[in-house]
C-alpha cells in the first residue's frame, strides 16, 4: 500500500509539474475546483498520510489536488506555491519548509485572494493565514520528556533540532519545558539535523565522539530518530541511550516493538489533513474558521504500542 501511494503521489507531482495538474485528458479541461498542497517533504509517511486526508475531502466535494514536494528546499517550494498561484487555485494548503521565509509565497497568495491554510507547521505571519492546523507540539515535547524522566531521571541528554521549523521548535520547546523543572537533567548540547535519517546520523556520531557517556537523546521526529539508532548500532553503543521522539510513524512504532526506540508522542496527520482541507470549505462556504486549530497527540510506548496499532489501524505499516 505504501509503494501504491509513492506512486500516486509521484504521478501528481509529474502532472504538476507539466502544469496541468490532474487535467481530465478525455475532456481536454479538469473538473472541479483546483487546490494545492506543498510539502516539506514527501519521503516521510507522515505527510503522505496527511496528503491522503486533504485529498479526501477535496475529491468528496468534487475538486482536485496537486501535491507538491519541496524537497526541503524553501526556494522550490515558494516556486511551486506560485505557480498554483498562477493557476489560480480556489486554496492551497502549505507546510513551510522555513517558518519565516514563507512570507512572500503567503503574501502573493493573499493578493490575488487566495485563502491559505498551513498545515503541520506553523508560519510567523499568521495574520497572512487562513489558519493552522497543526499537532499540539509543545504538548509532544512535554509527553517526550517524561517518558524520558520516567525511566532514567538524572539523563545526559543531547537534543537533535531543526531550528527553521516552527513545528520543532515547538517540540524542543515543550521537551525544554518539562526537562527544566528537575535539576538532575544536563542537556550536553543541541545540534541540527535536518528533520531526516541521513541528517542524524552523522550528527549523532559526532555527539558520541564528543560526549561518550550521553545516556539520552531527544529527536524532533520520527526520521531523526531512526539516524540515532544507526548511528549508535554502528558504535555498538544503542543500549547506552534511551531514545524518545515526536511521530508515531510504522517505522517509529516498529523501532519501540523492537525496543530500539523507547517512546513516540504520536501524531494523527490523516485528522490533521481531514481537517484543514474541512476548514478551508466551510471557509468557502463563508463560515467563519479558527485562526488556530491543535490536534491531539499521544504518548506511546512499548506498552502501549500493540493496543495504539489495534485502535488506530492507519498508523499501522500496512495501511501507508
Amino acid at each position: 500500500m505504501k509503494r501504491v501511494l509513492w506512486f500516486l503521489t509521484c504521478t501528481g507531482l509529474i502532472a504538476a509539474a507539466c502544469g496541468c495538474g490532474e487535467a481530465d485528458r478525455s475532456g481536454g479541461a479538469a473538473k472541479g475546483r483546483l487546490f494545492g498542497v506543498s510539502f516539506q517533504t514527501m519521503n516521510n509517511p507522515f505527510f503522505v498520510e496527511l496528503n491522503a486526508g486533504i485529498q479526501q475531502v477535496v475529491e468528496a466535494h468534487g475538486d482536485r489536488l496537486v501535491t507538491l514536494d519541496a524537497q526541503w528546499n524553501s526556494l522550490k517550494q515558494k516556486n511551486d506555491v506560485s505557480d498554483l498561484v498562477l493557476q489560480g487555485a480556489a486554496g492551497v494548503f502549505l507546510n513551510p519548509v522555513n517558518w519565516e521565509g514563507v512570507k512572500g509565497t503567503l503574501l502573493q497568495a493573499k493578493r490575488k485572494d487566495i485563502p491559505c491554510i498551513i498545515v503541520d507547521s506553523p508560519a510567523k505571519d499568521m495574520d497572512l493565514v487562513l489558519c493552522t492546523v497543526a499537532s499540539d507540539n509543545v504538548e509532544a515535547g512535554r509527553l517526550a520528556a517524561r517518558a524520558l524522566l520516567a525511566v532514567r531521571p538524572h539523563p545526559k541528554v543531547v537534543v537533535l533540532h531543526r531550528s527553521v521549523n516552527k513545528a520543532c521548535i515547538d517540540r524542543v520547546a515543550g521537551f525544554m519545558e518539562e526537562v527544566a523543572k528537575h535539576p538532575g537533567v544536563t542537556i550536553l548540547d543541541t545540534q541540527e539535523a535536518q528533520g531526516t535519517t541521513e541528517g542524524a546520523r552523522p550528527v549523532m556520531r559526532d555527539l558520541l565522539g564528543r560526549f561518550p557517556d550521553l545516556d539520552a537523546v531527544f529527536a524532533i521526529n520520527d526520521p531523526n530518530a531512526l539516524g540515532v539508532i544507526s548511528a549508535l548500532e554502528s558504535a555498538g553503543k544503542l543500549t547506552q541511550a534511551i531514545i524518545v521522539t515526536v511521530d508515531g510513524s510504522p517505522e517509529g512504532i516498529a523501532a519501540i516493538q523492537t525496543g530500539k526506540l523507547y517512546s513516540t508522542s504520536a501524531q494523527f496527520p490523516r485528522d490533521i489533513g481531514r481537517i484543514a482541507a474541512e476548514k478551508m470549505y466551510d471557509h468557502l462556504a463563508g463560515k467563519a474558521v479558527e485562526k488556530n486549530v491543535k490536534v491531539r497527540v499521544e504518548l506511546i510506548t512499548k506498552q502501549h504500542a500493540a493496543s495504539f496499532l489495534k485502535k488506530e489501524p492507519g498508523h499501522g505499516a500496512g495501511n501507508r
